[in-house]
């Protein structure tokens, strides 16, 4: 049994990319930290991702600027430690005509904000990715502010990098069971503590059960599929479609979001029953990530065929694969909170629980880890 006589200044539980944050800002800050993650290795949402790093999915204002904070903190990091990182940017294509109305309307909306998006033609979309499909093409929102990572490289390789700079602990295969004071009870034996940071995505109920059901978090399950590496197809920019415009908060202010919507609800309704919008981002080892869809609150460990051929049908619309590309399928599970941007929980003086970005995970857990960490700790 692990007996130690070390005192961390802050244990931060799950070396997923919020964990990973953490401790990245903590380890700046010059504090002694460890990093518990019950697994070997991260194995949940943060290595079951597109990879985008999306300030276009934040609505304009606190929250855009909140992940275009993140995304400057991510492009140092990642160009420090040698983690592969394109700052490849975004297309959104429109092939309706209520799609391109939402996209010319955003694109108004945010004329004068930092890096505004810009909406193209079908030529001017020809020449920021070729491999897009030009029949039926209306146009195009084109934005600079998207970055592509590989999270799994990522995920994998930031532990040494903050091990190296900053001398922050990793523990893998040791669960966190409980904290009181400054012990912290694991699956190894103990640890000590001057402050414990929760960030274990969906799991509710080994740490602060109670503080997990008092906010009202729920799951939400993907469906996501990869391709083996394509050295002839060369995407470029990361690719969404028009049923992309009706996931993100980003475009709710938009008149002719409604229009879209009836229609997609009225034409196409097995889209709104799986929740799926359609998106690609290609990473360096040529690999494309394609998805998804969104189940809520109750759903089983199967995954359905139907939704993957959804996925795929819809996004041979805009971008056409290679047959027989697809090697790896999987399901990803993030949570949410149903109305705030993040949760934080102070269930004790000494214990910190940052957890439910949702599908932004990526895209925030820097500048999110920055300010939680700022708040407790008044820097």
């Amino acid at each position: 049994m692990l007996v130690t006589d070390t005192v961390y200044d802050d244990i931060v539980v799950g070396a997923g990319i919020i964990g990973l944050a953490h401790a990245f800002h903590l380890g700046k800050l010059g504090r002694k930290v460890l990093v518990c993650e019950r697994t070997p290795i991260a194995i949940g949402a943060s290595v079951r991702n597109f990879g985008m790093i999306w300030p276009i999915g934040q609505s304009i204002g606190p929250n855009r600027d909140l992940a275009l904070r993140s995304r400057d903190i991510w492009l140092d990091v990642a160009t420090r430690s040698g983690i592969w990182h394109a700052k490849s940017g975004s297309l959104h294509l429109a092939y309706q005509s209520d799609e391109l109305a939402v996209l010319e309307e955003f694109v108004g909306m945010s004329a004068g904000i930092p890096e505004a998006a810009v909406m193209l033609n079908p030529q001017e979309v020809a020449s920021r990715s070729s491999v897009v499909v030009q029949f039926g093409l209306l146009g195009a929102m084109w934005s600079t502010s998207e970055v592509c990572i590989d999270p799994r490289e990522a995920v994998g390789s930031l532990p040494a990098y903050l091990h190296e700079i900053f001398g922050v602990e990793f523990s893998f295969g040791e669960q966190i069971l409980n904290f009181w004071e400054n012990i912290a009870v694991t699956s190894l034996g103990s640890r000590r503590a001057n402050r414990i940071w929760v960030c274990t995505g969906d799991d509710f109920l080994t740490l602060f059960p109670e503080a997990f059901h008092a906010a009202g978090l729920y799951r939400t399950r993907l469906q996501m599929l990869r391709t083996s590496p394509l050295p002839d197809v060369h995407i470029g920019p990361m690719l969404a479609a028009g049923l992309t415009l009706r996931h993100y908060h980003s475009f709710e202010s938009c008149p002719s979001l409604q229009t879209l919507r009836v229609r997609v609800s009225s034409d196409t309704p097995w889209f709104d029953k799986y929740g799926i919008h359609v998106m690609a981002s290609q990473h360096g080892s040529g690999e494309i990530t394609i998805g998804d869809s969104h189940d809520y609150d109750e759903f089983g460990p199967f995954s359905s065929e139907e939704i993957d051929q959804l996925i795929l049908n819809y996004l041979n619309t805009f971008l056409k694969l290679p047959p027989n590309s697809i090697a790896s399928r999987w399901q990803g599970i993030y949570c949410k909170h149903p109305t705030d941007q993040y949760f934080v929980g102070r269930p004790s003086g000494n214990a910190v629980i940052t957890t439910g970005l949702g599908g932004a995970g990526m895209t925030l857990s820097f500048g999110v880890a920055e300010q939680v960490i700022n708040s407790v700790l008044g820097t």
